[in-house]
């Protein structure tokens, strides 16, 4: 029987990755003793693997399909195919950023400063690229966690770190100077298995259900019944994703409305569909927006 190998990212991305595919159609059971969760697809299998090693495993074709960061394919040179991009986070959330960081009261201002110093940080080669290309010398060293300790203490002076709102790095007593790169999650597969006309198929299923999950977050459904004297003025106040849906009701002179709105608008649009004539109103989740 075919069968698509999948890698879930352990960490910080393992809980919403197994939250998205629950809501793409997908039920993934982990357990704290094993590197293999279930899942409920005869056709796939899952392995827990850390993102920053996930690249490697999907070029040498250990893994057909994987979650895993930008930045990490960049820090691996990794020959992937890349199928599409998951932004997690809502649309109000920032993009996480790859940023070079000094102590606040550092002579440091900008990267030619860093000539002959000392840099600490998780992304090693892409940081030593991304330096050599610009002709600066510096020192690049492997950082095992804690990283704005580094910069603190006096052991390095700079460090590259990802952060999304760099309120961690203010309250350390440092500040960014540049960004070097801006990183999102990415659906990755191997060239091999993307070549394989049933595994490709298989891929792209994922990838539509997934996407269809993401646009779901932050949105709702939203029905109303309206009598047909208020229709026009309901349909001007009203948002939507596309246009309303409208029907009509049973023996009757009224409408049925249904549209897909940002959940944040439901508070104040509420009570103004209730003060134009909107009657029954029903809000419900969504799982995918396809």
């Amino acid at each position: 029987m075919n069968r698509l190998k999948i890698g879930i990212p352990k960490g910080s991305l393992e809980k919403a990755t197994i939250e998205l595919f629950k809501k793409s159609g997908w039920r993934i059971i982990t357990s704290s003793r094993s590197y293999f969760p279930k899942i409920d697809d005869e056709e796939l299998s899952c392995s827990l693997v850390r993102a920053q090693e996930m690249p490697r495993f999907v070029e040498n074709g250990t893994l057909d399909l994987a979650l895993t960061g930008r930045d990490w394919i960049l820090e691996n040179g990794s020959d992937v195919v890349v199928v599409d991009d998951l932004v997690y986070s809502k649309a109000t959330a920032r993009p996480a950023r790859w940023v070079l960081v000094v102590k606040d009261d550092s002579p440091i201002k900008k990267l030619e400063d860093l000539q002959g110093k000392k840099i600490y940080t998780e992304l090693v080669s892409f940081t030593k690229k991304y330096f050599s290309d610009r002709n600066i010398d510096v020192y690049v060293e492997f950082s095992w966690g804690a990283t704005e300790g580094k910069v603190v203490e006096g052991l390095a002076d700079a460090i590259v770190e990802v952060t999304e709102t760099g309120s961690t790095i203010k309250a350390h007593g440092l500040k960014i100077i540049h960004e070097l790169l801006e990183t999102n999650t990415q659906l990755i597969a191997s060239k091999k298995a993307w070549q394989d006309p049933w595994k490709k198929k298989k891929i792209e299923q994922i990838s539509l259900l997934l996407q269809g999950a993401l646009r779901a977050n932050g949105m709702v459904g939203l029905k109303m019944n309206v009598p047909e004297n208020k229709l026009d003025n309901i349909i001007k106040v009203l948002p939507s994703l596309t246009a309303p849906t409208i029907s009509n009701l049973y023996q009757k002179e009224w409408f049925s409305i249904e549209t897909i709105i940002s959940e944040s608008k439901v508070r104040e649009l509420v009570p103004l569909l209730m003060e134009q004539g909107a009657e029954g109103i029903i809000e419900y989740s969504l799982n995918k927006i396809i």
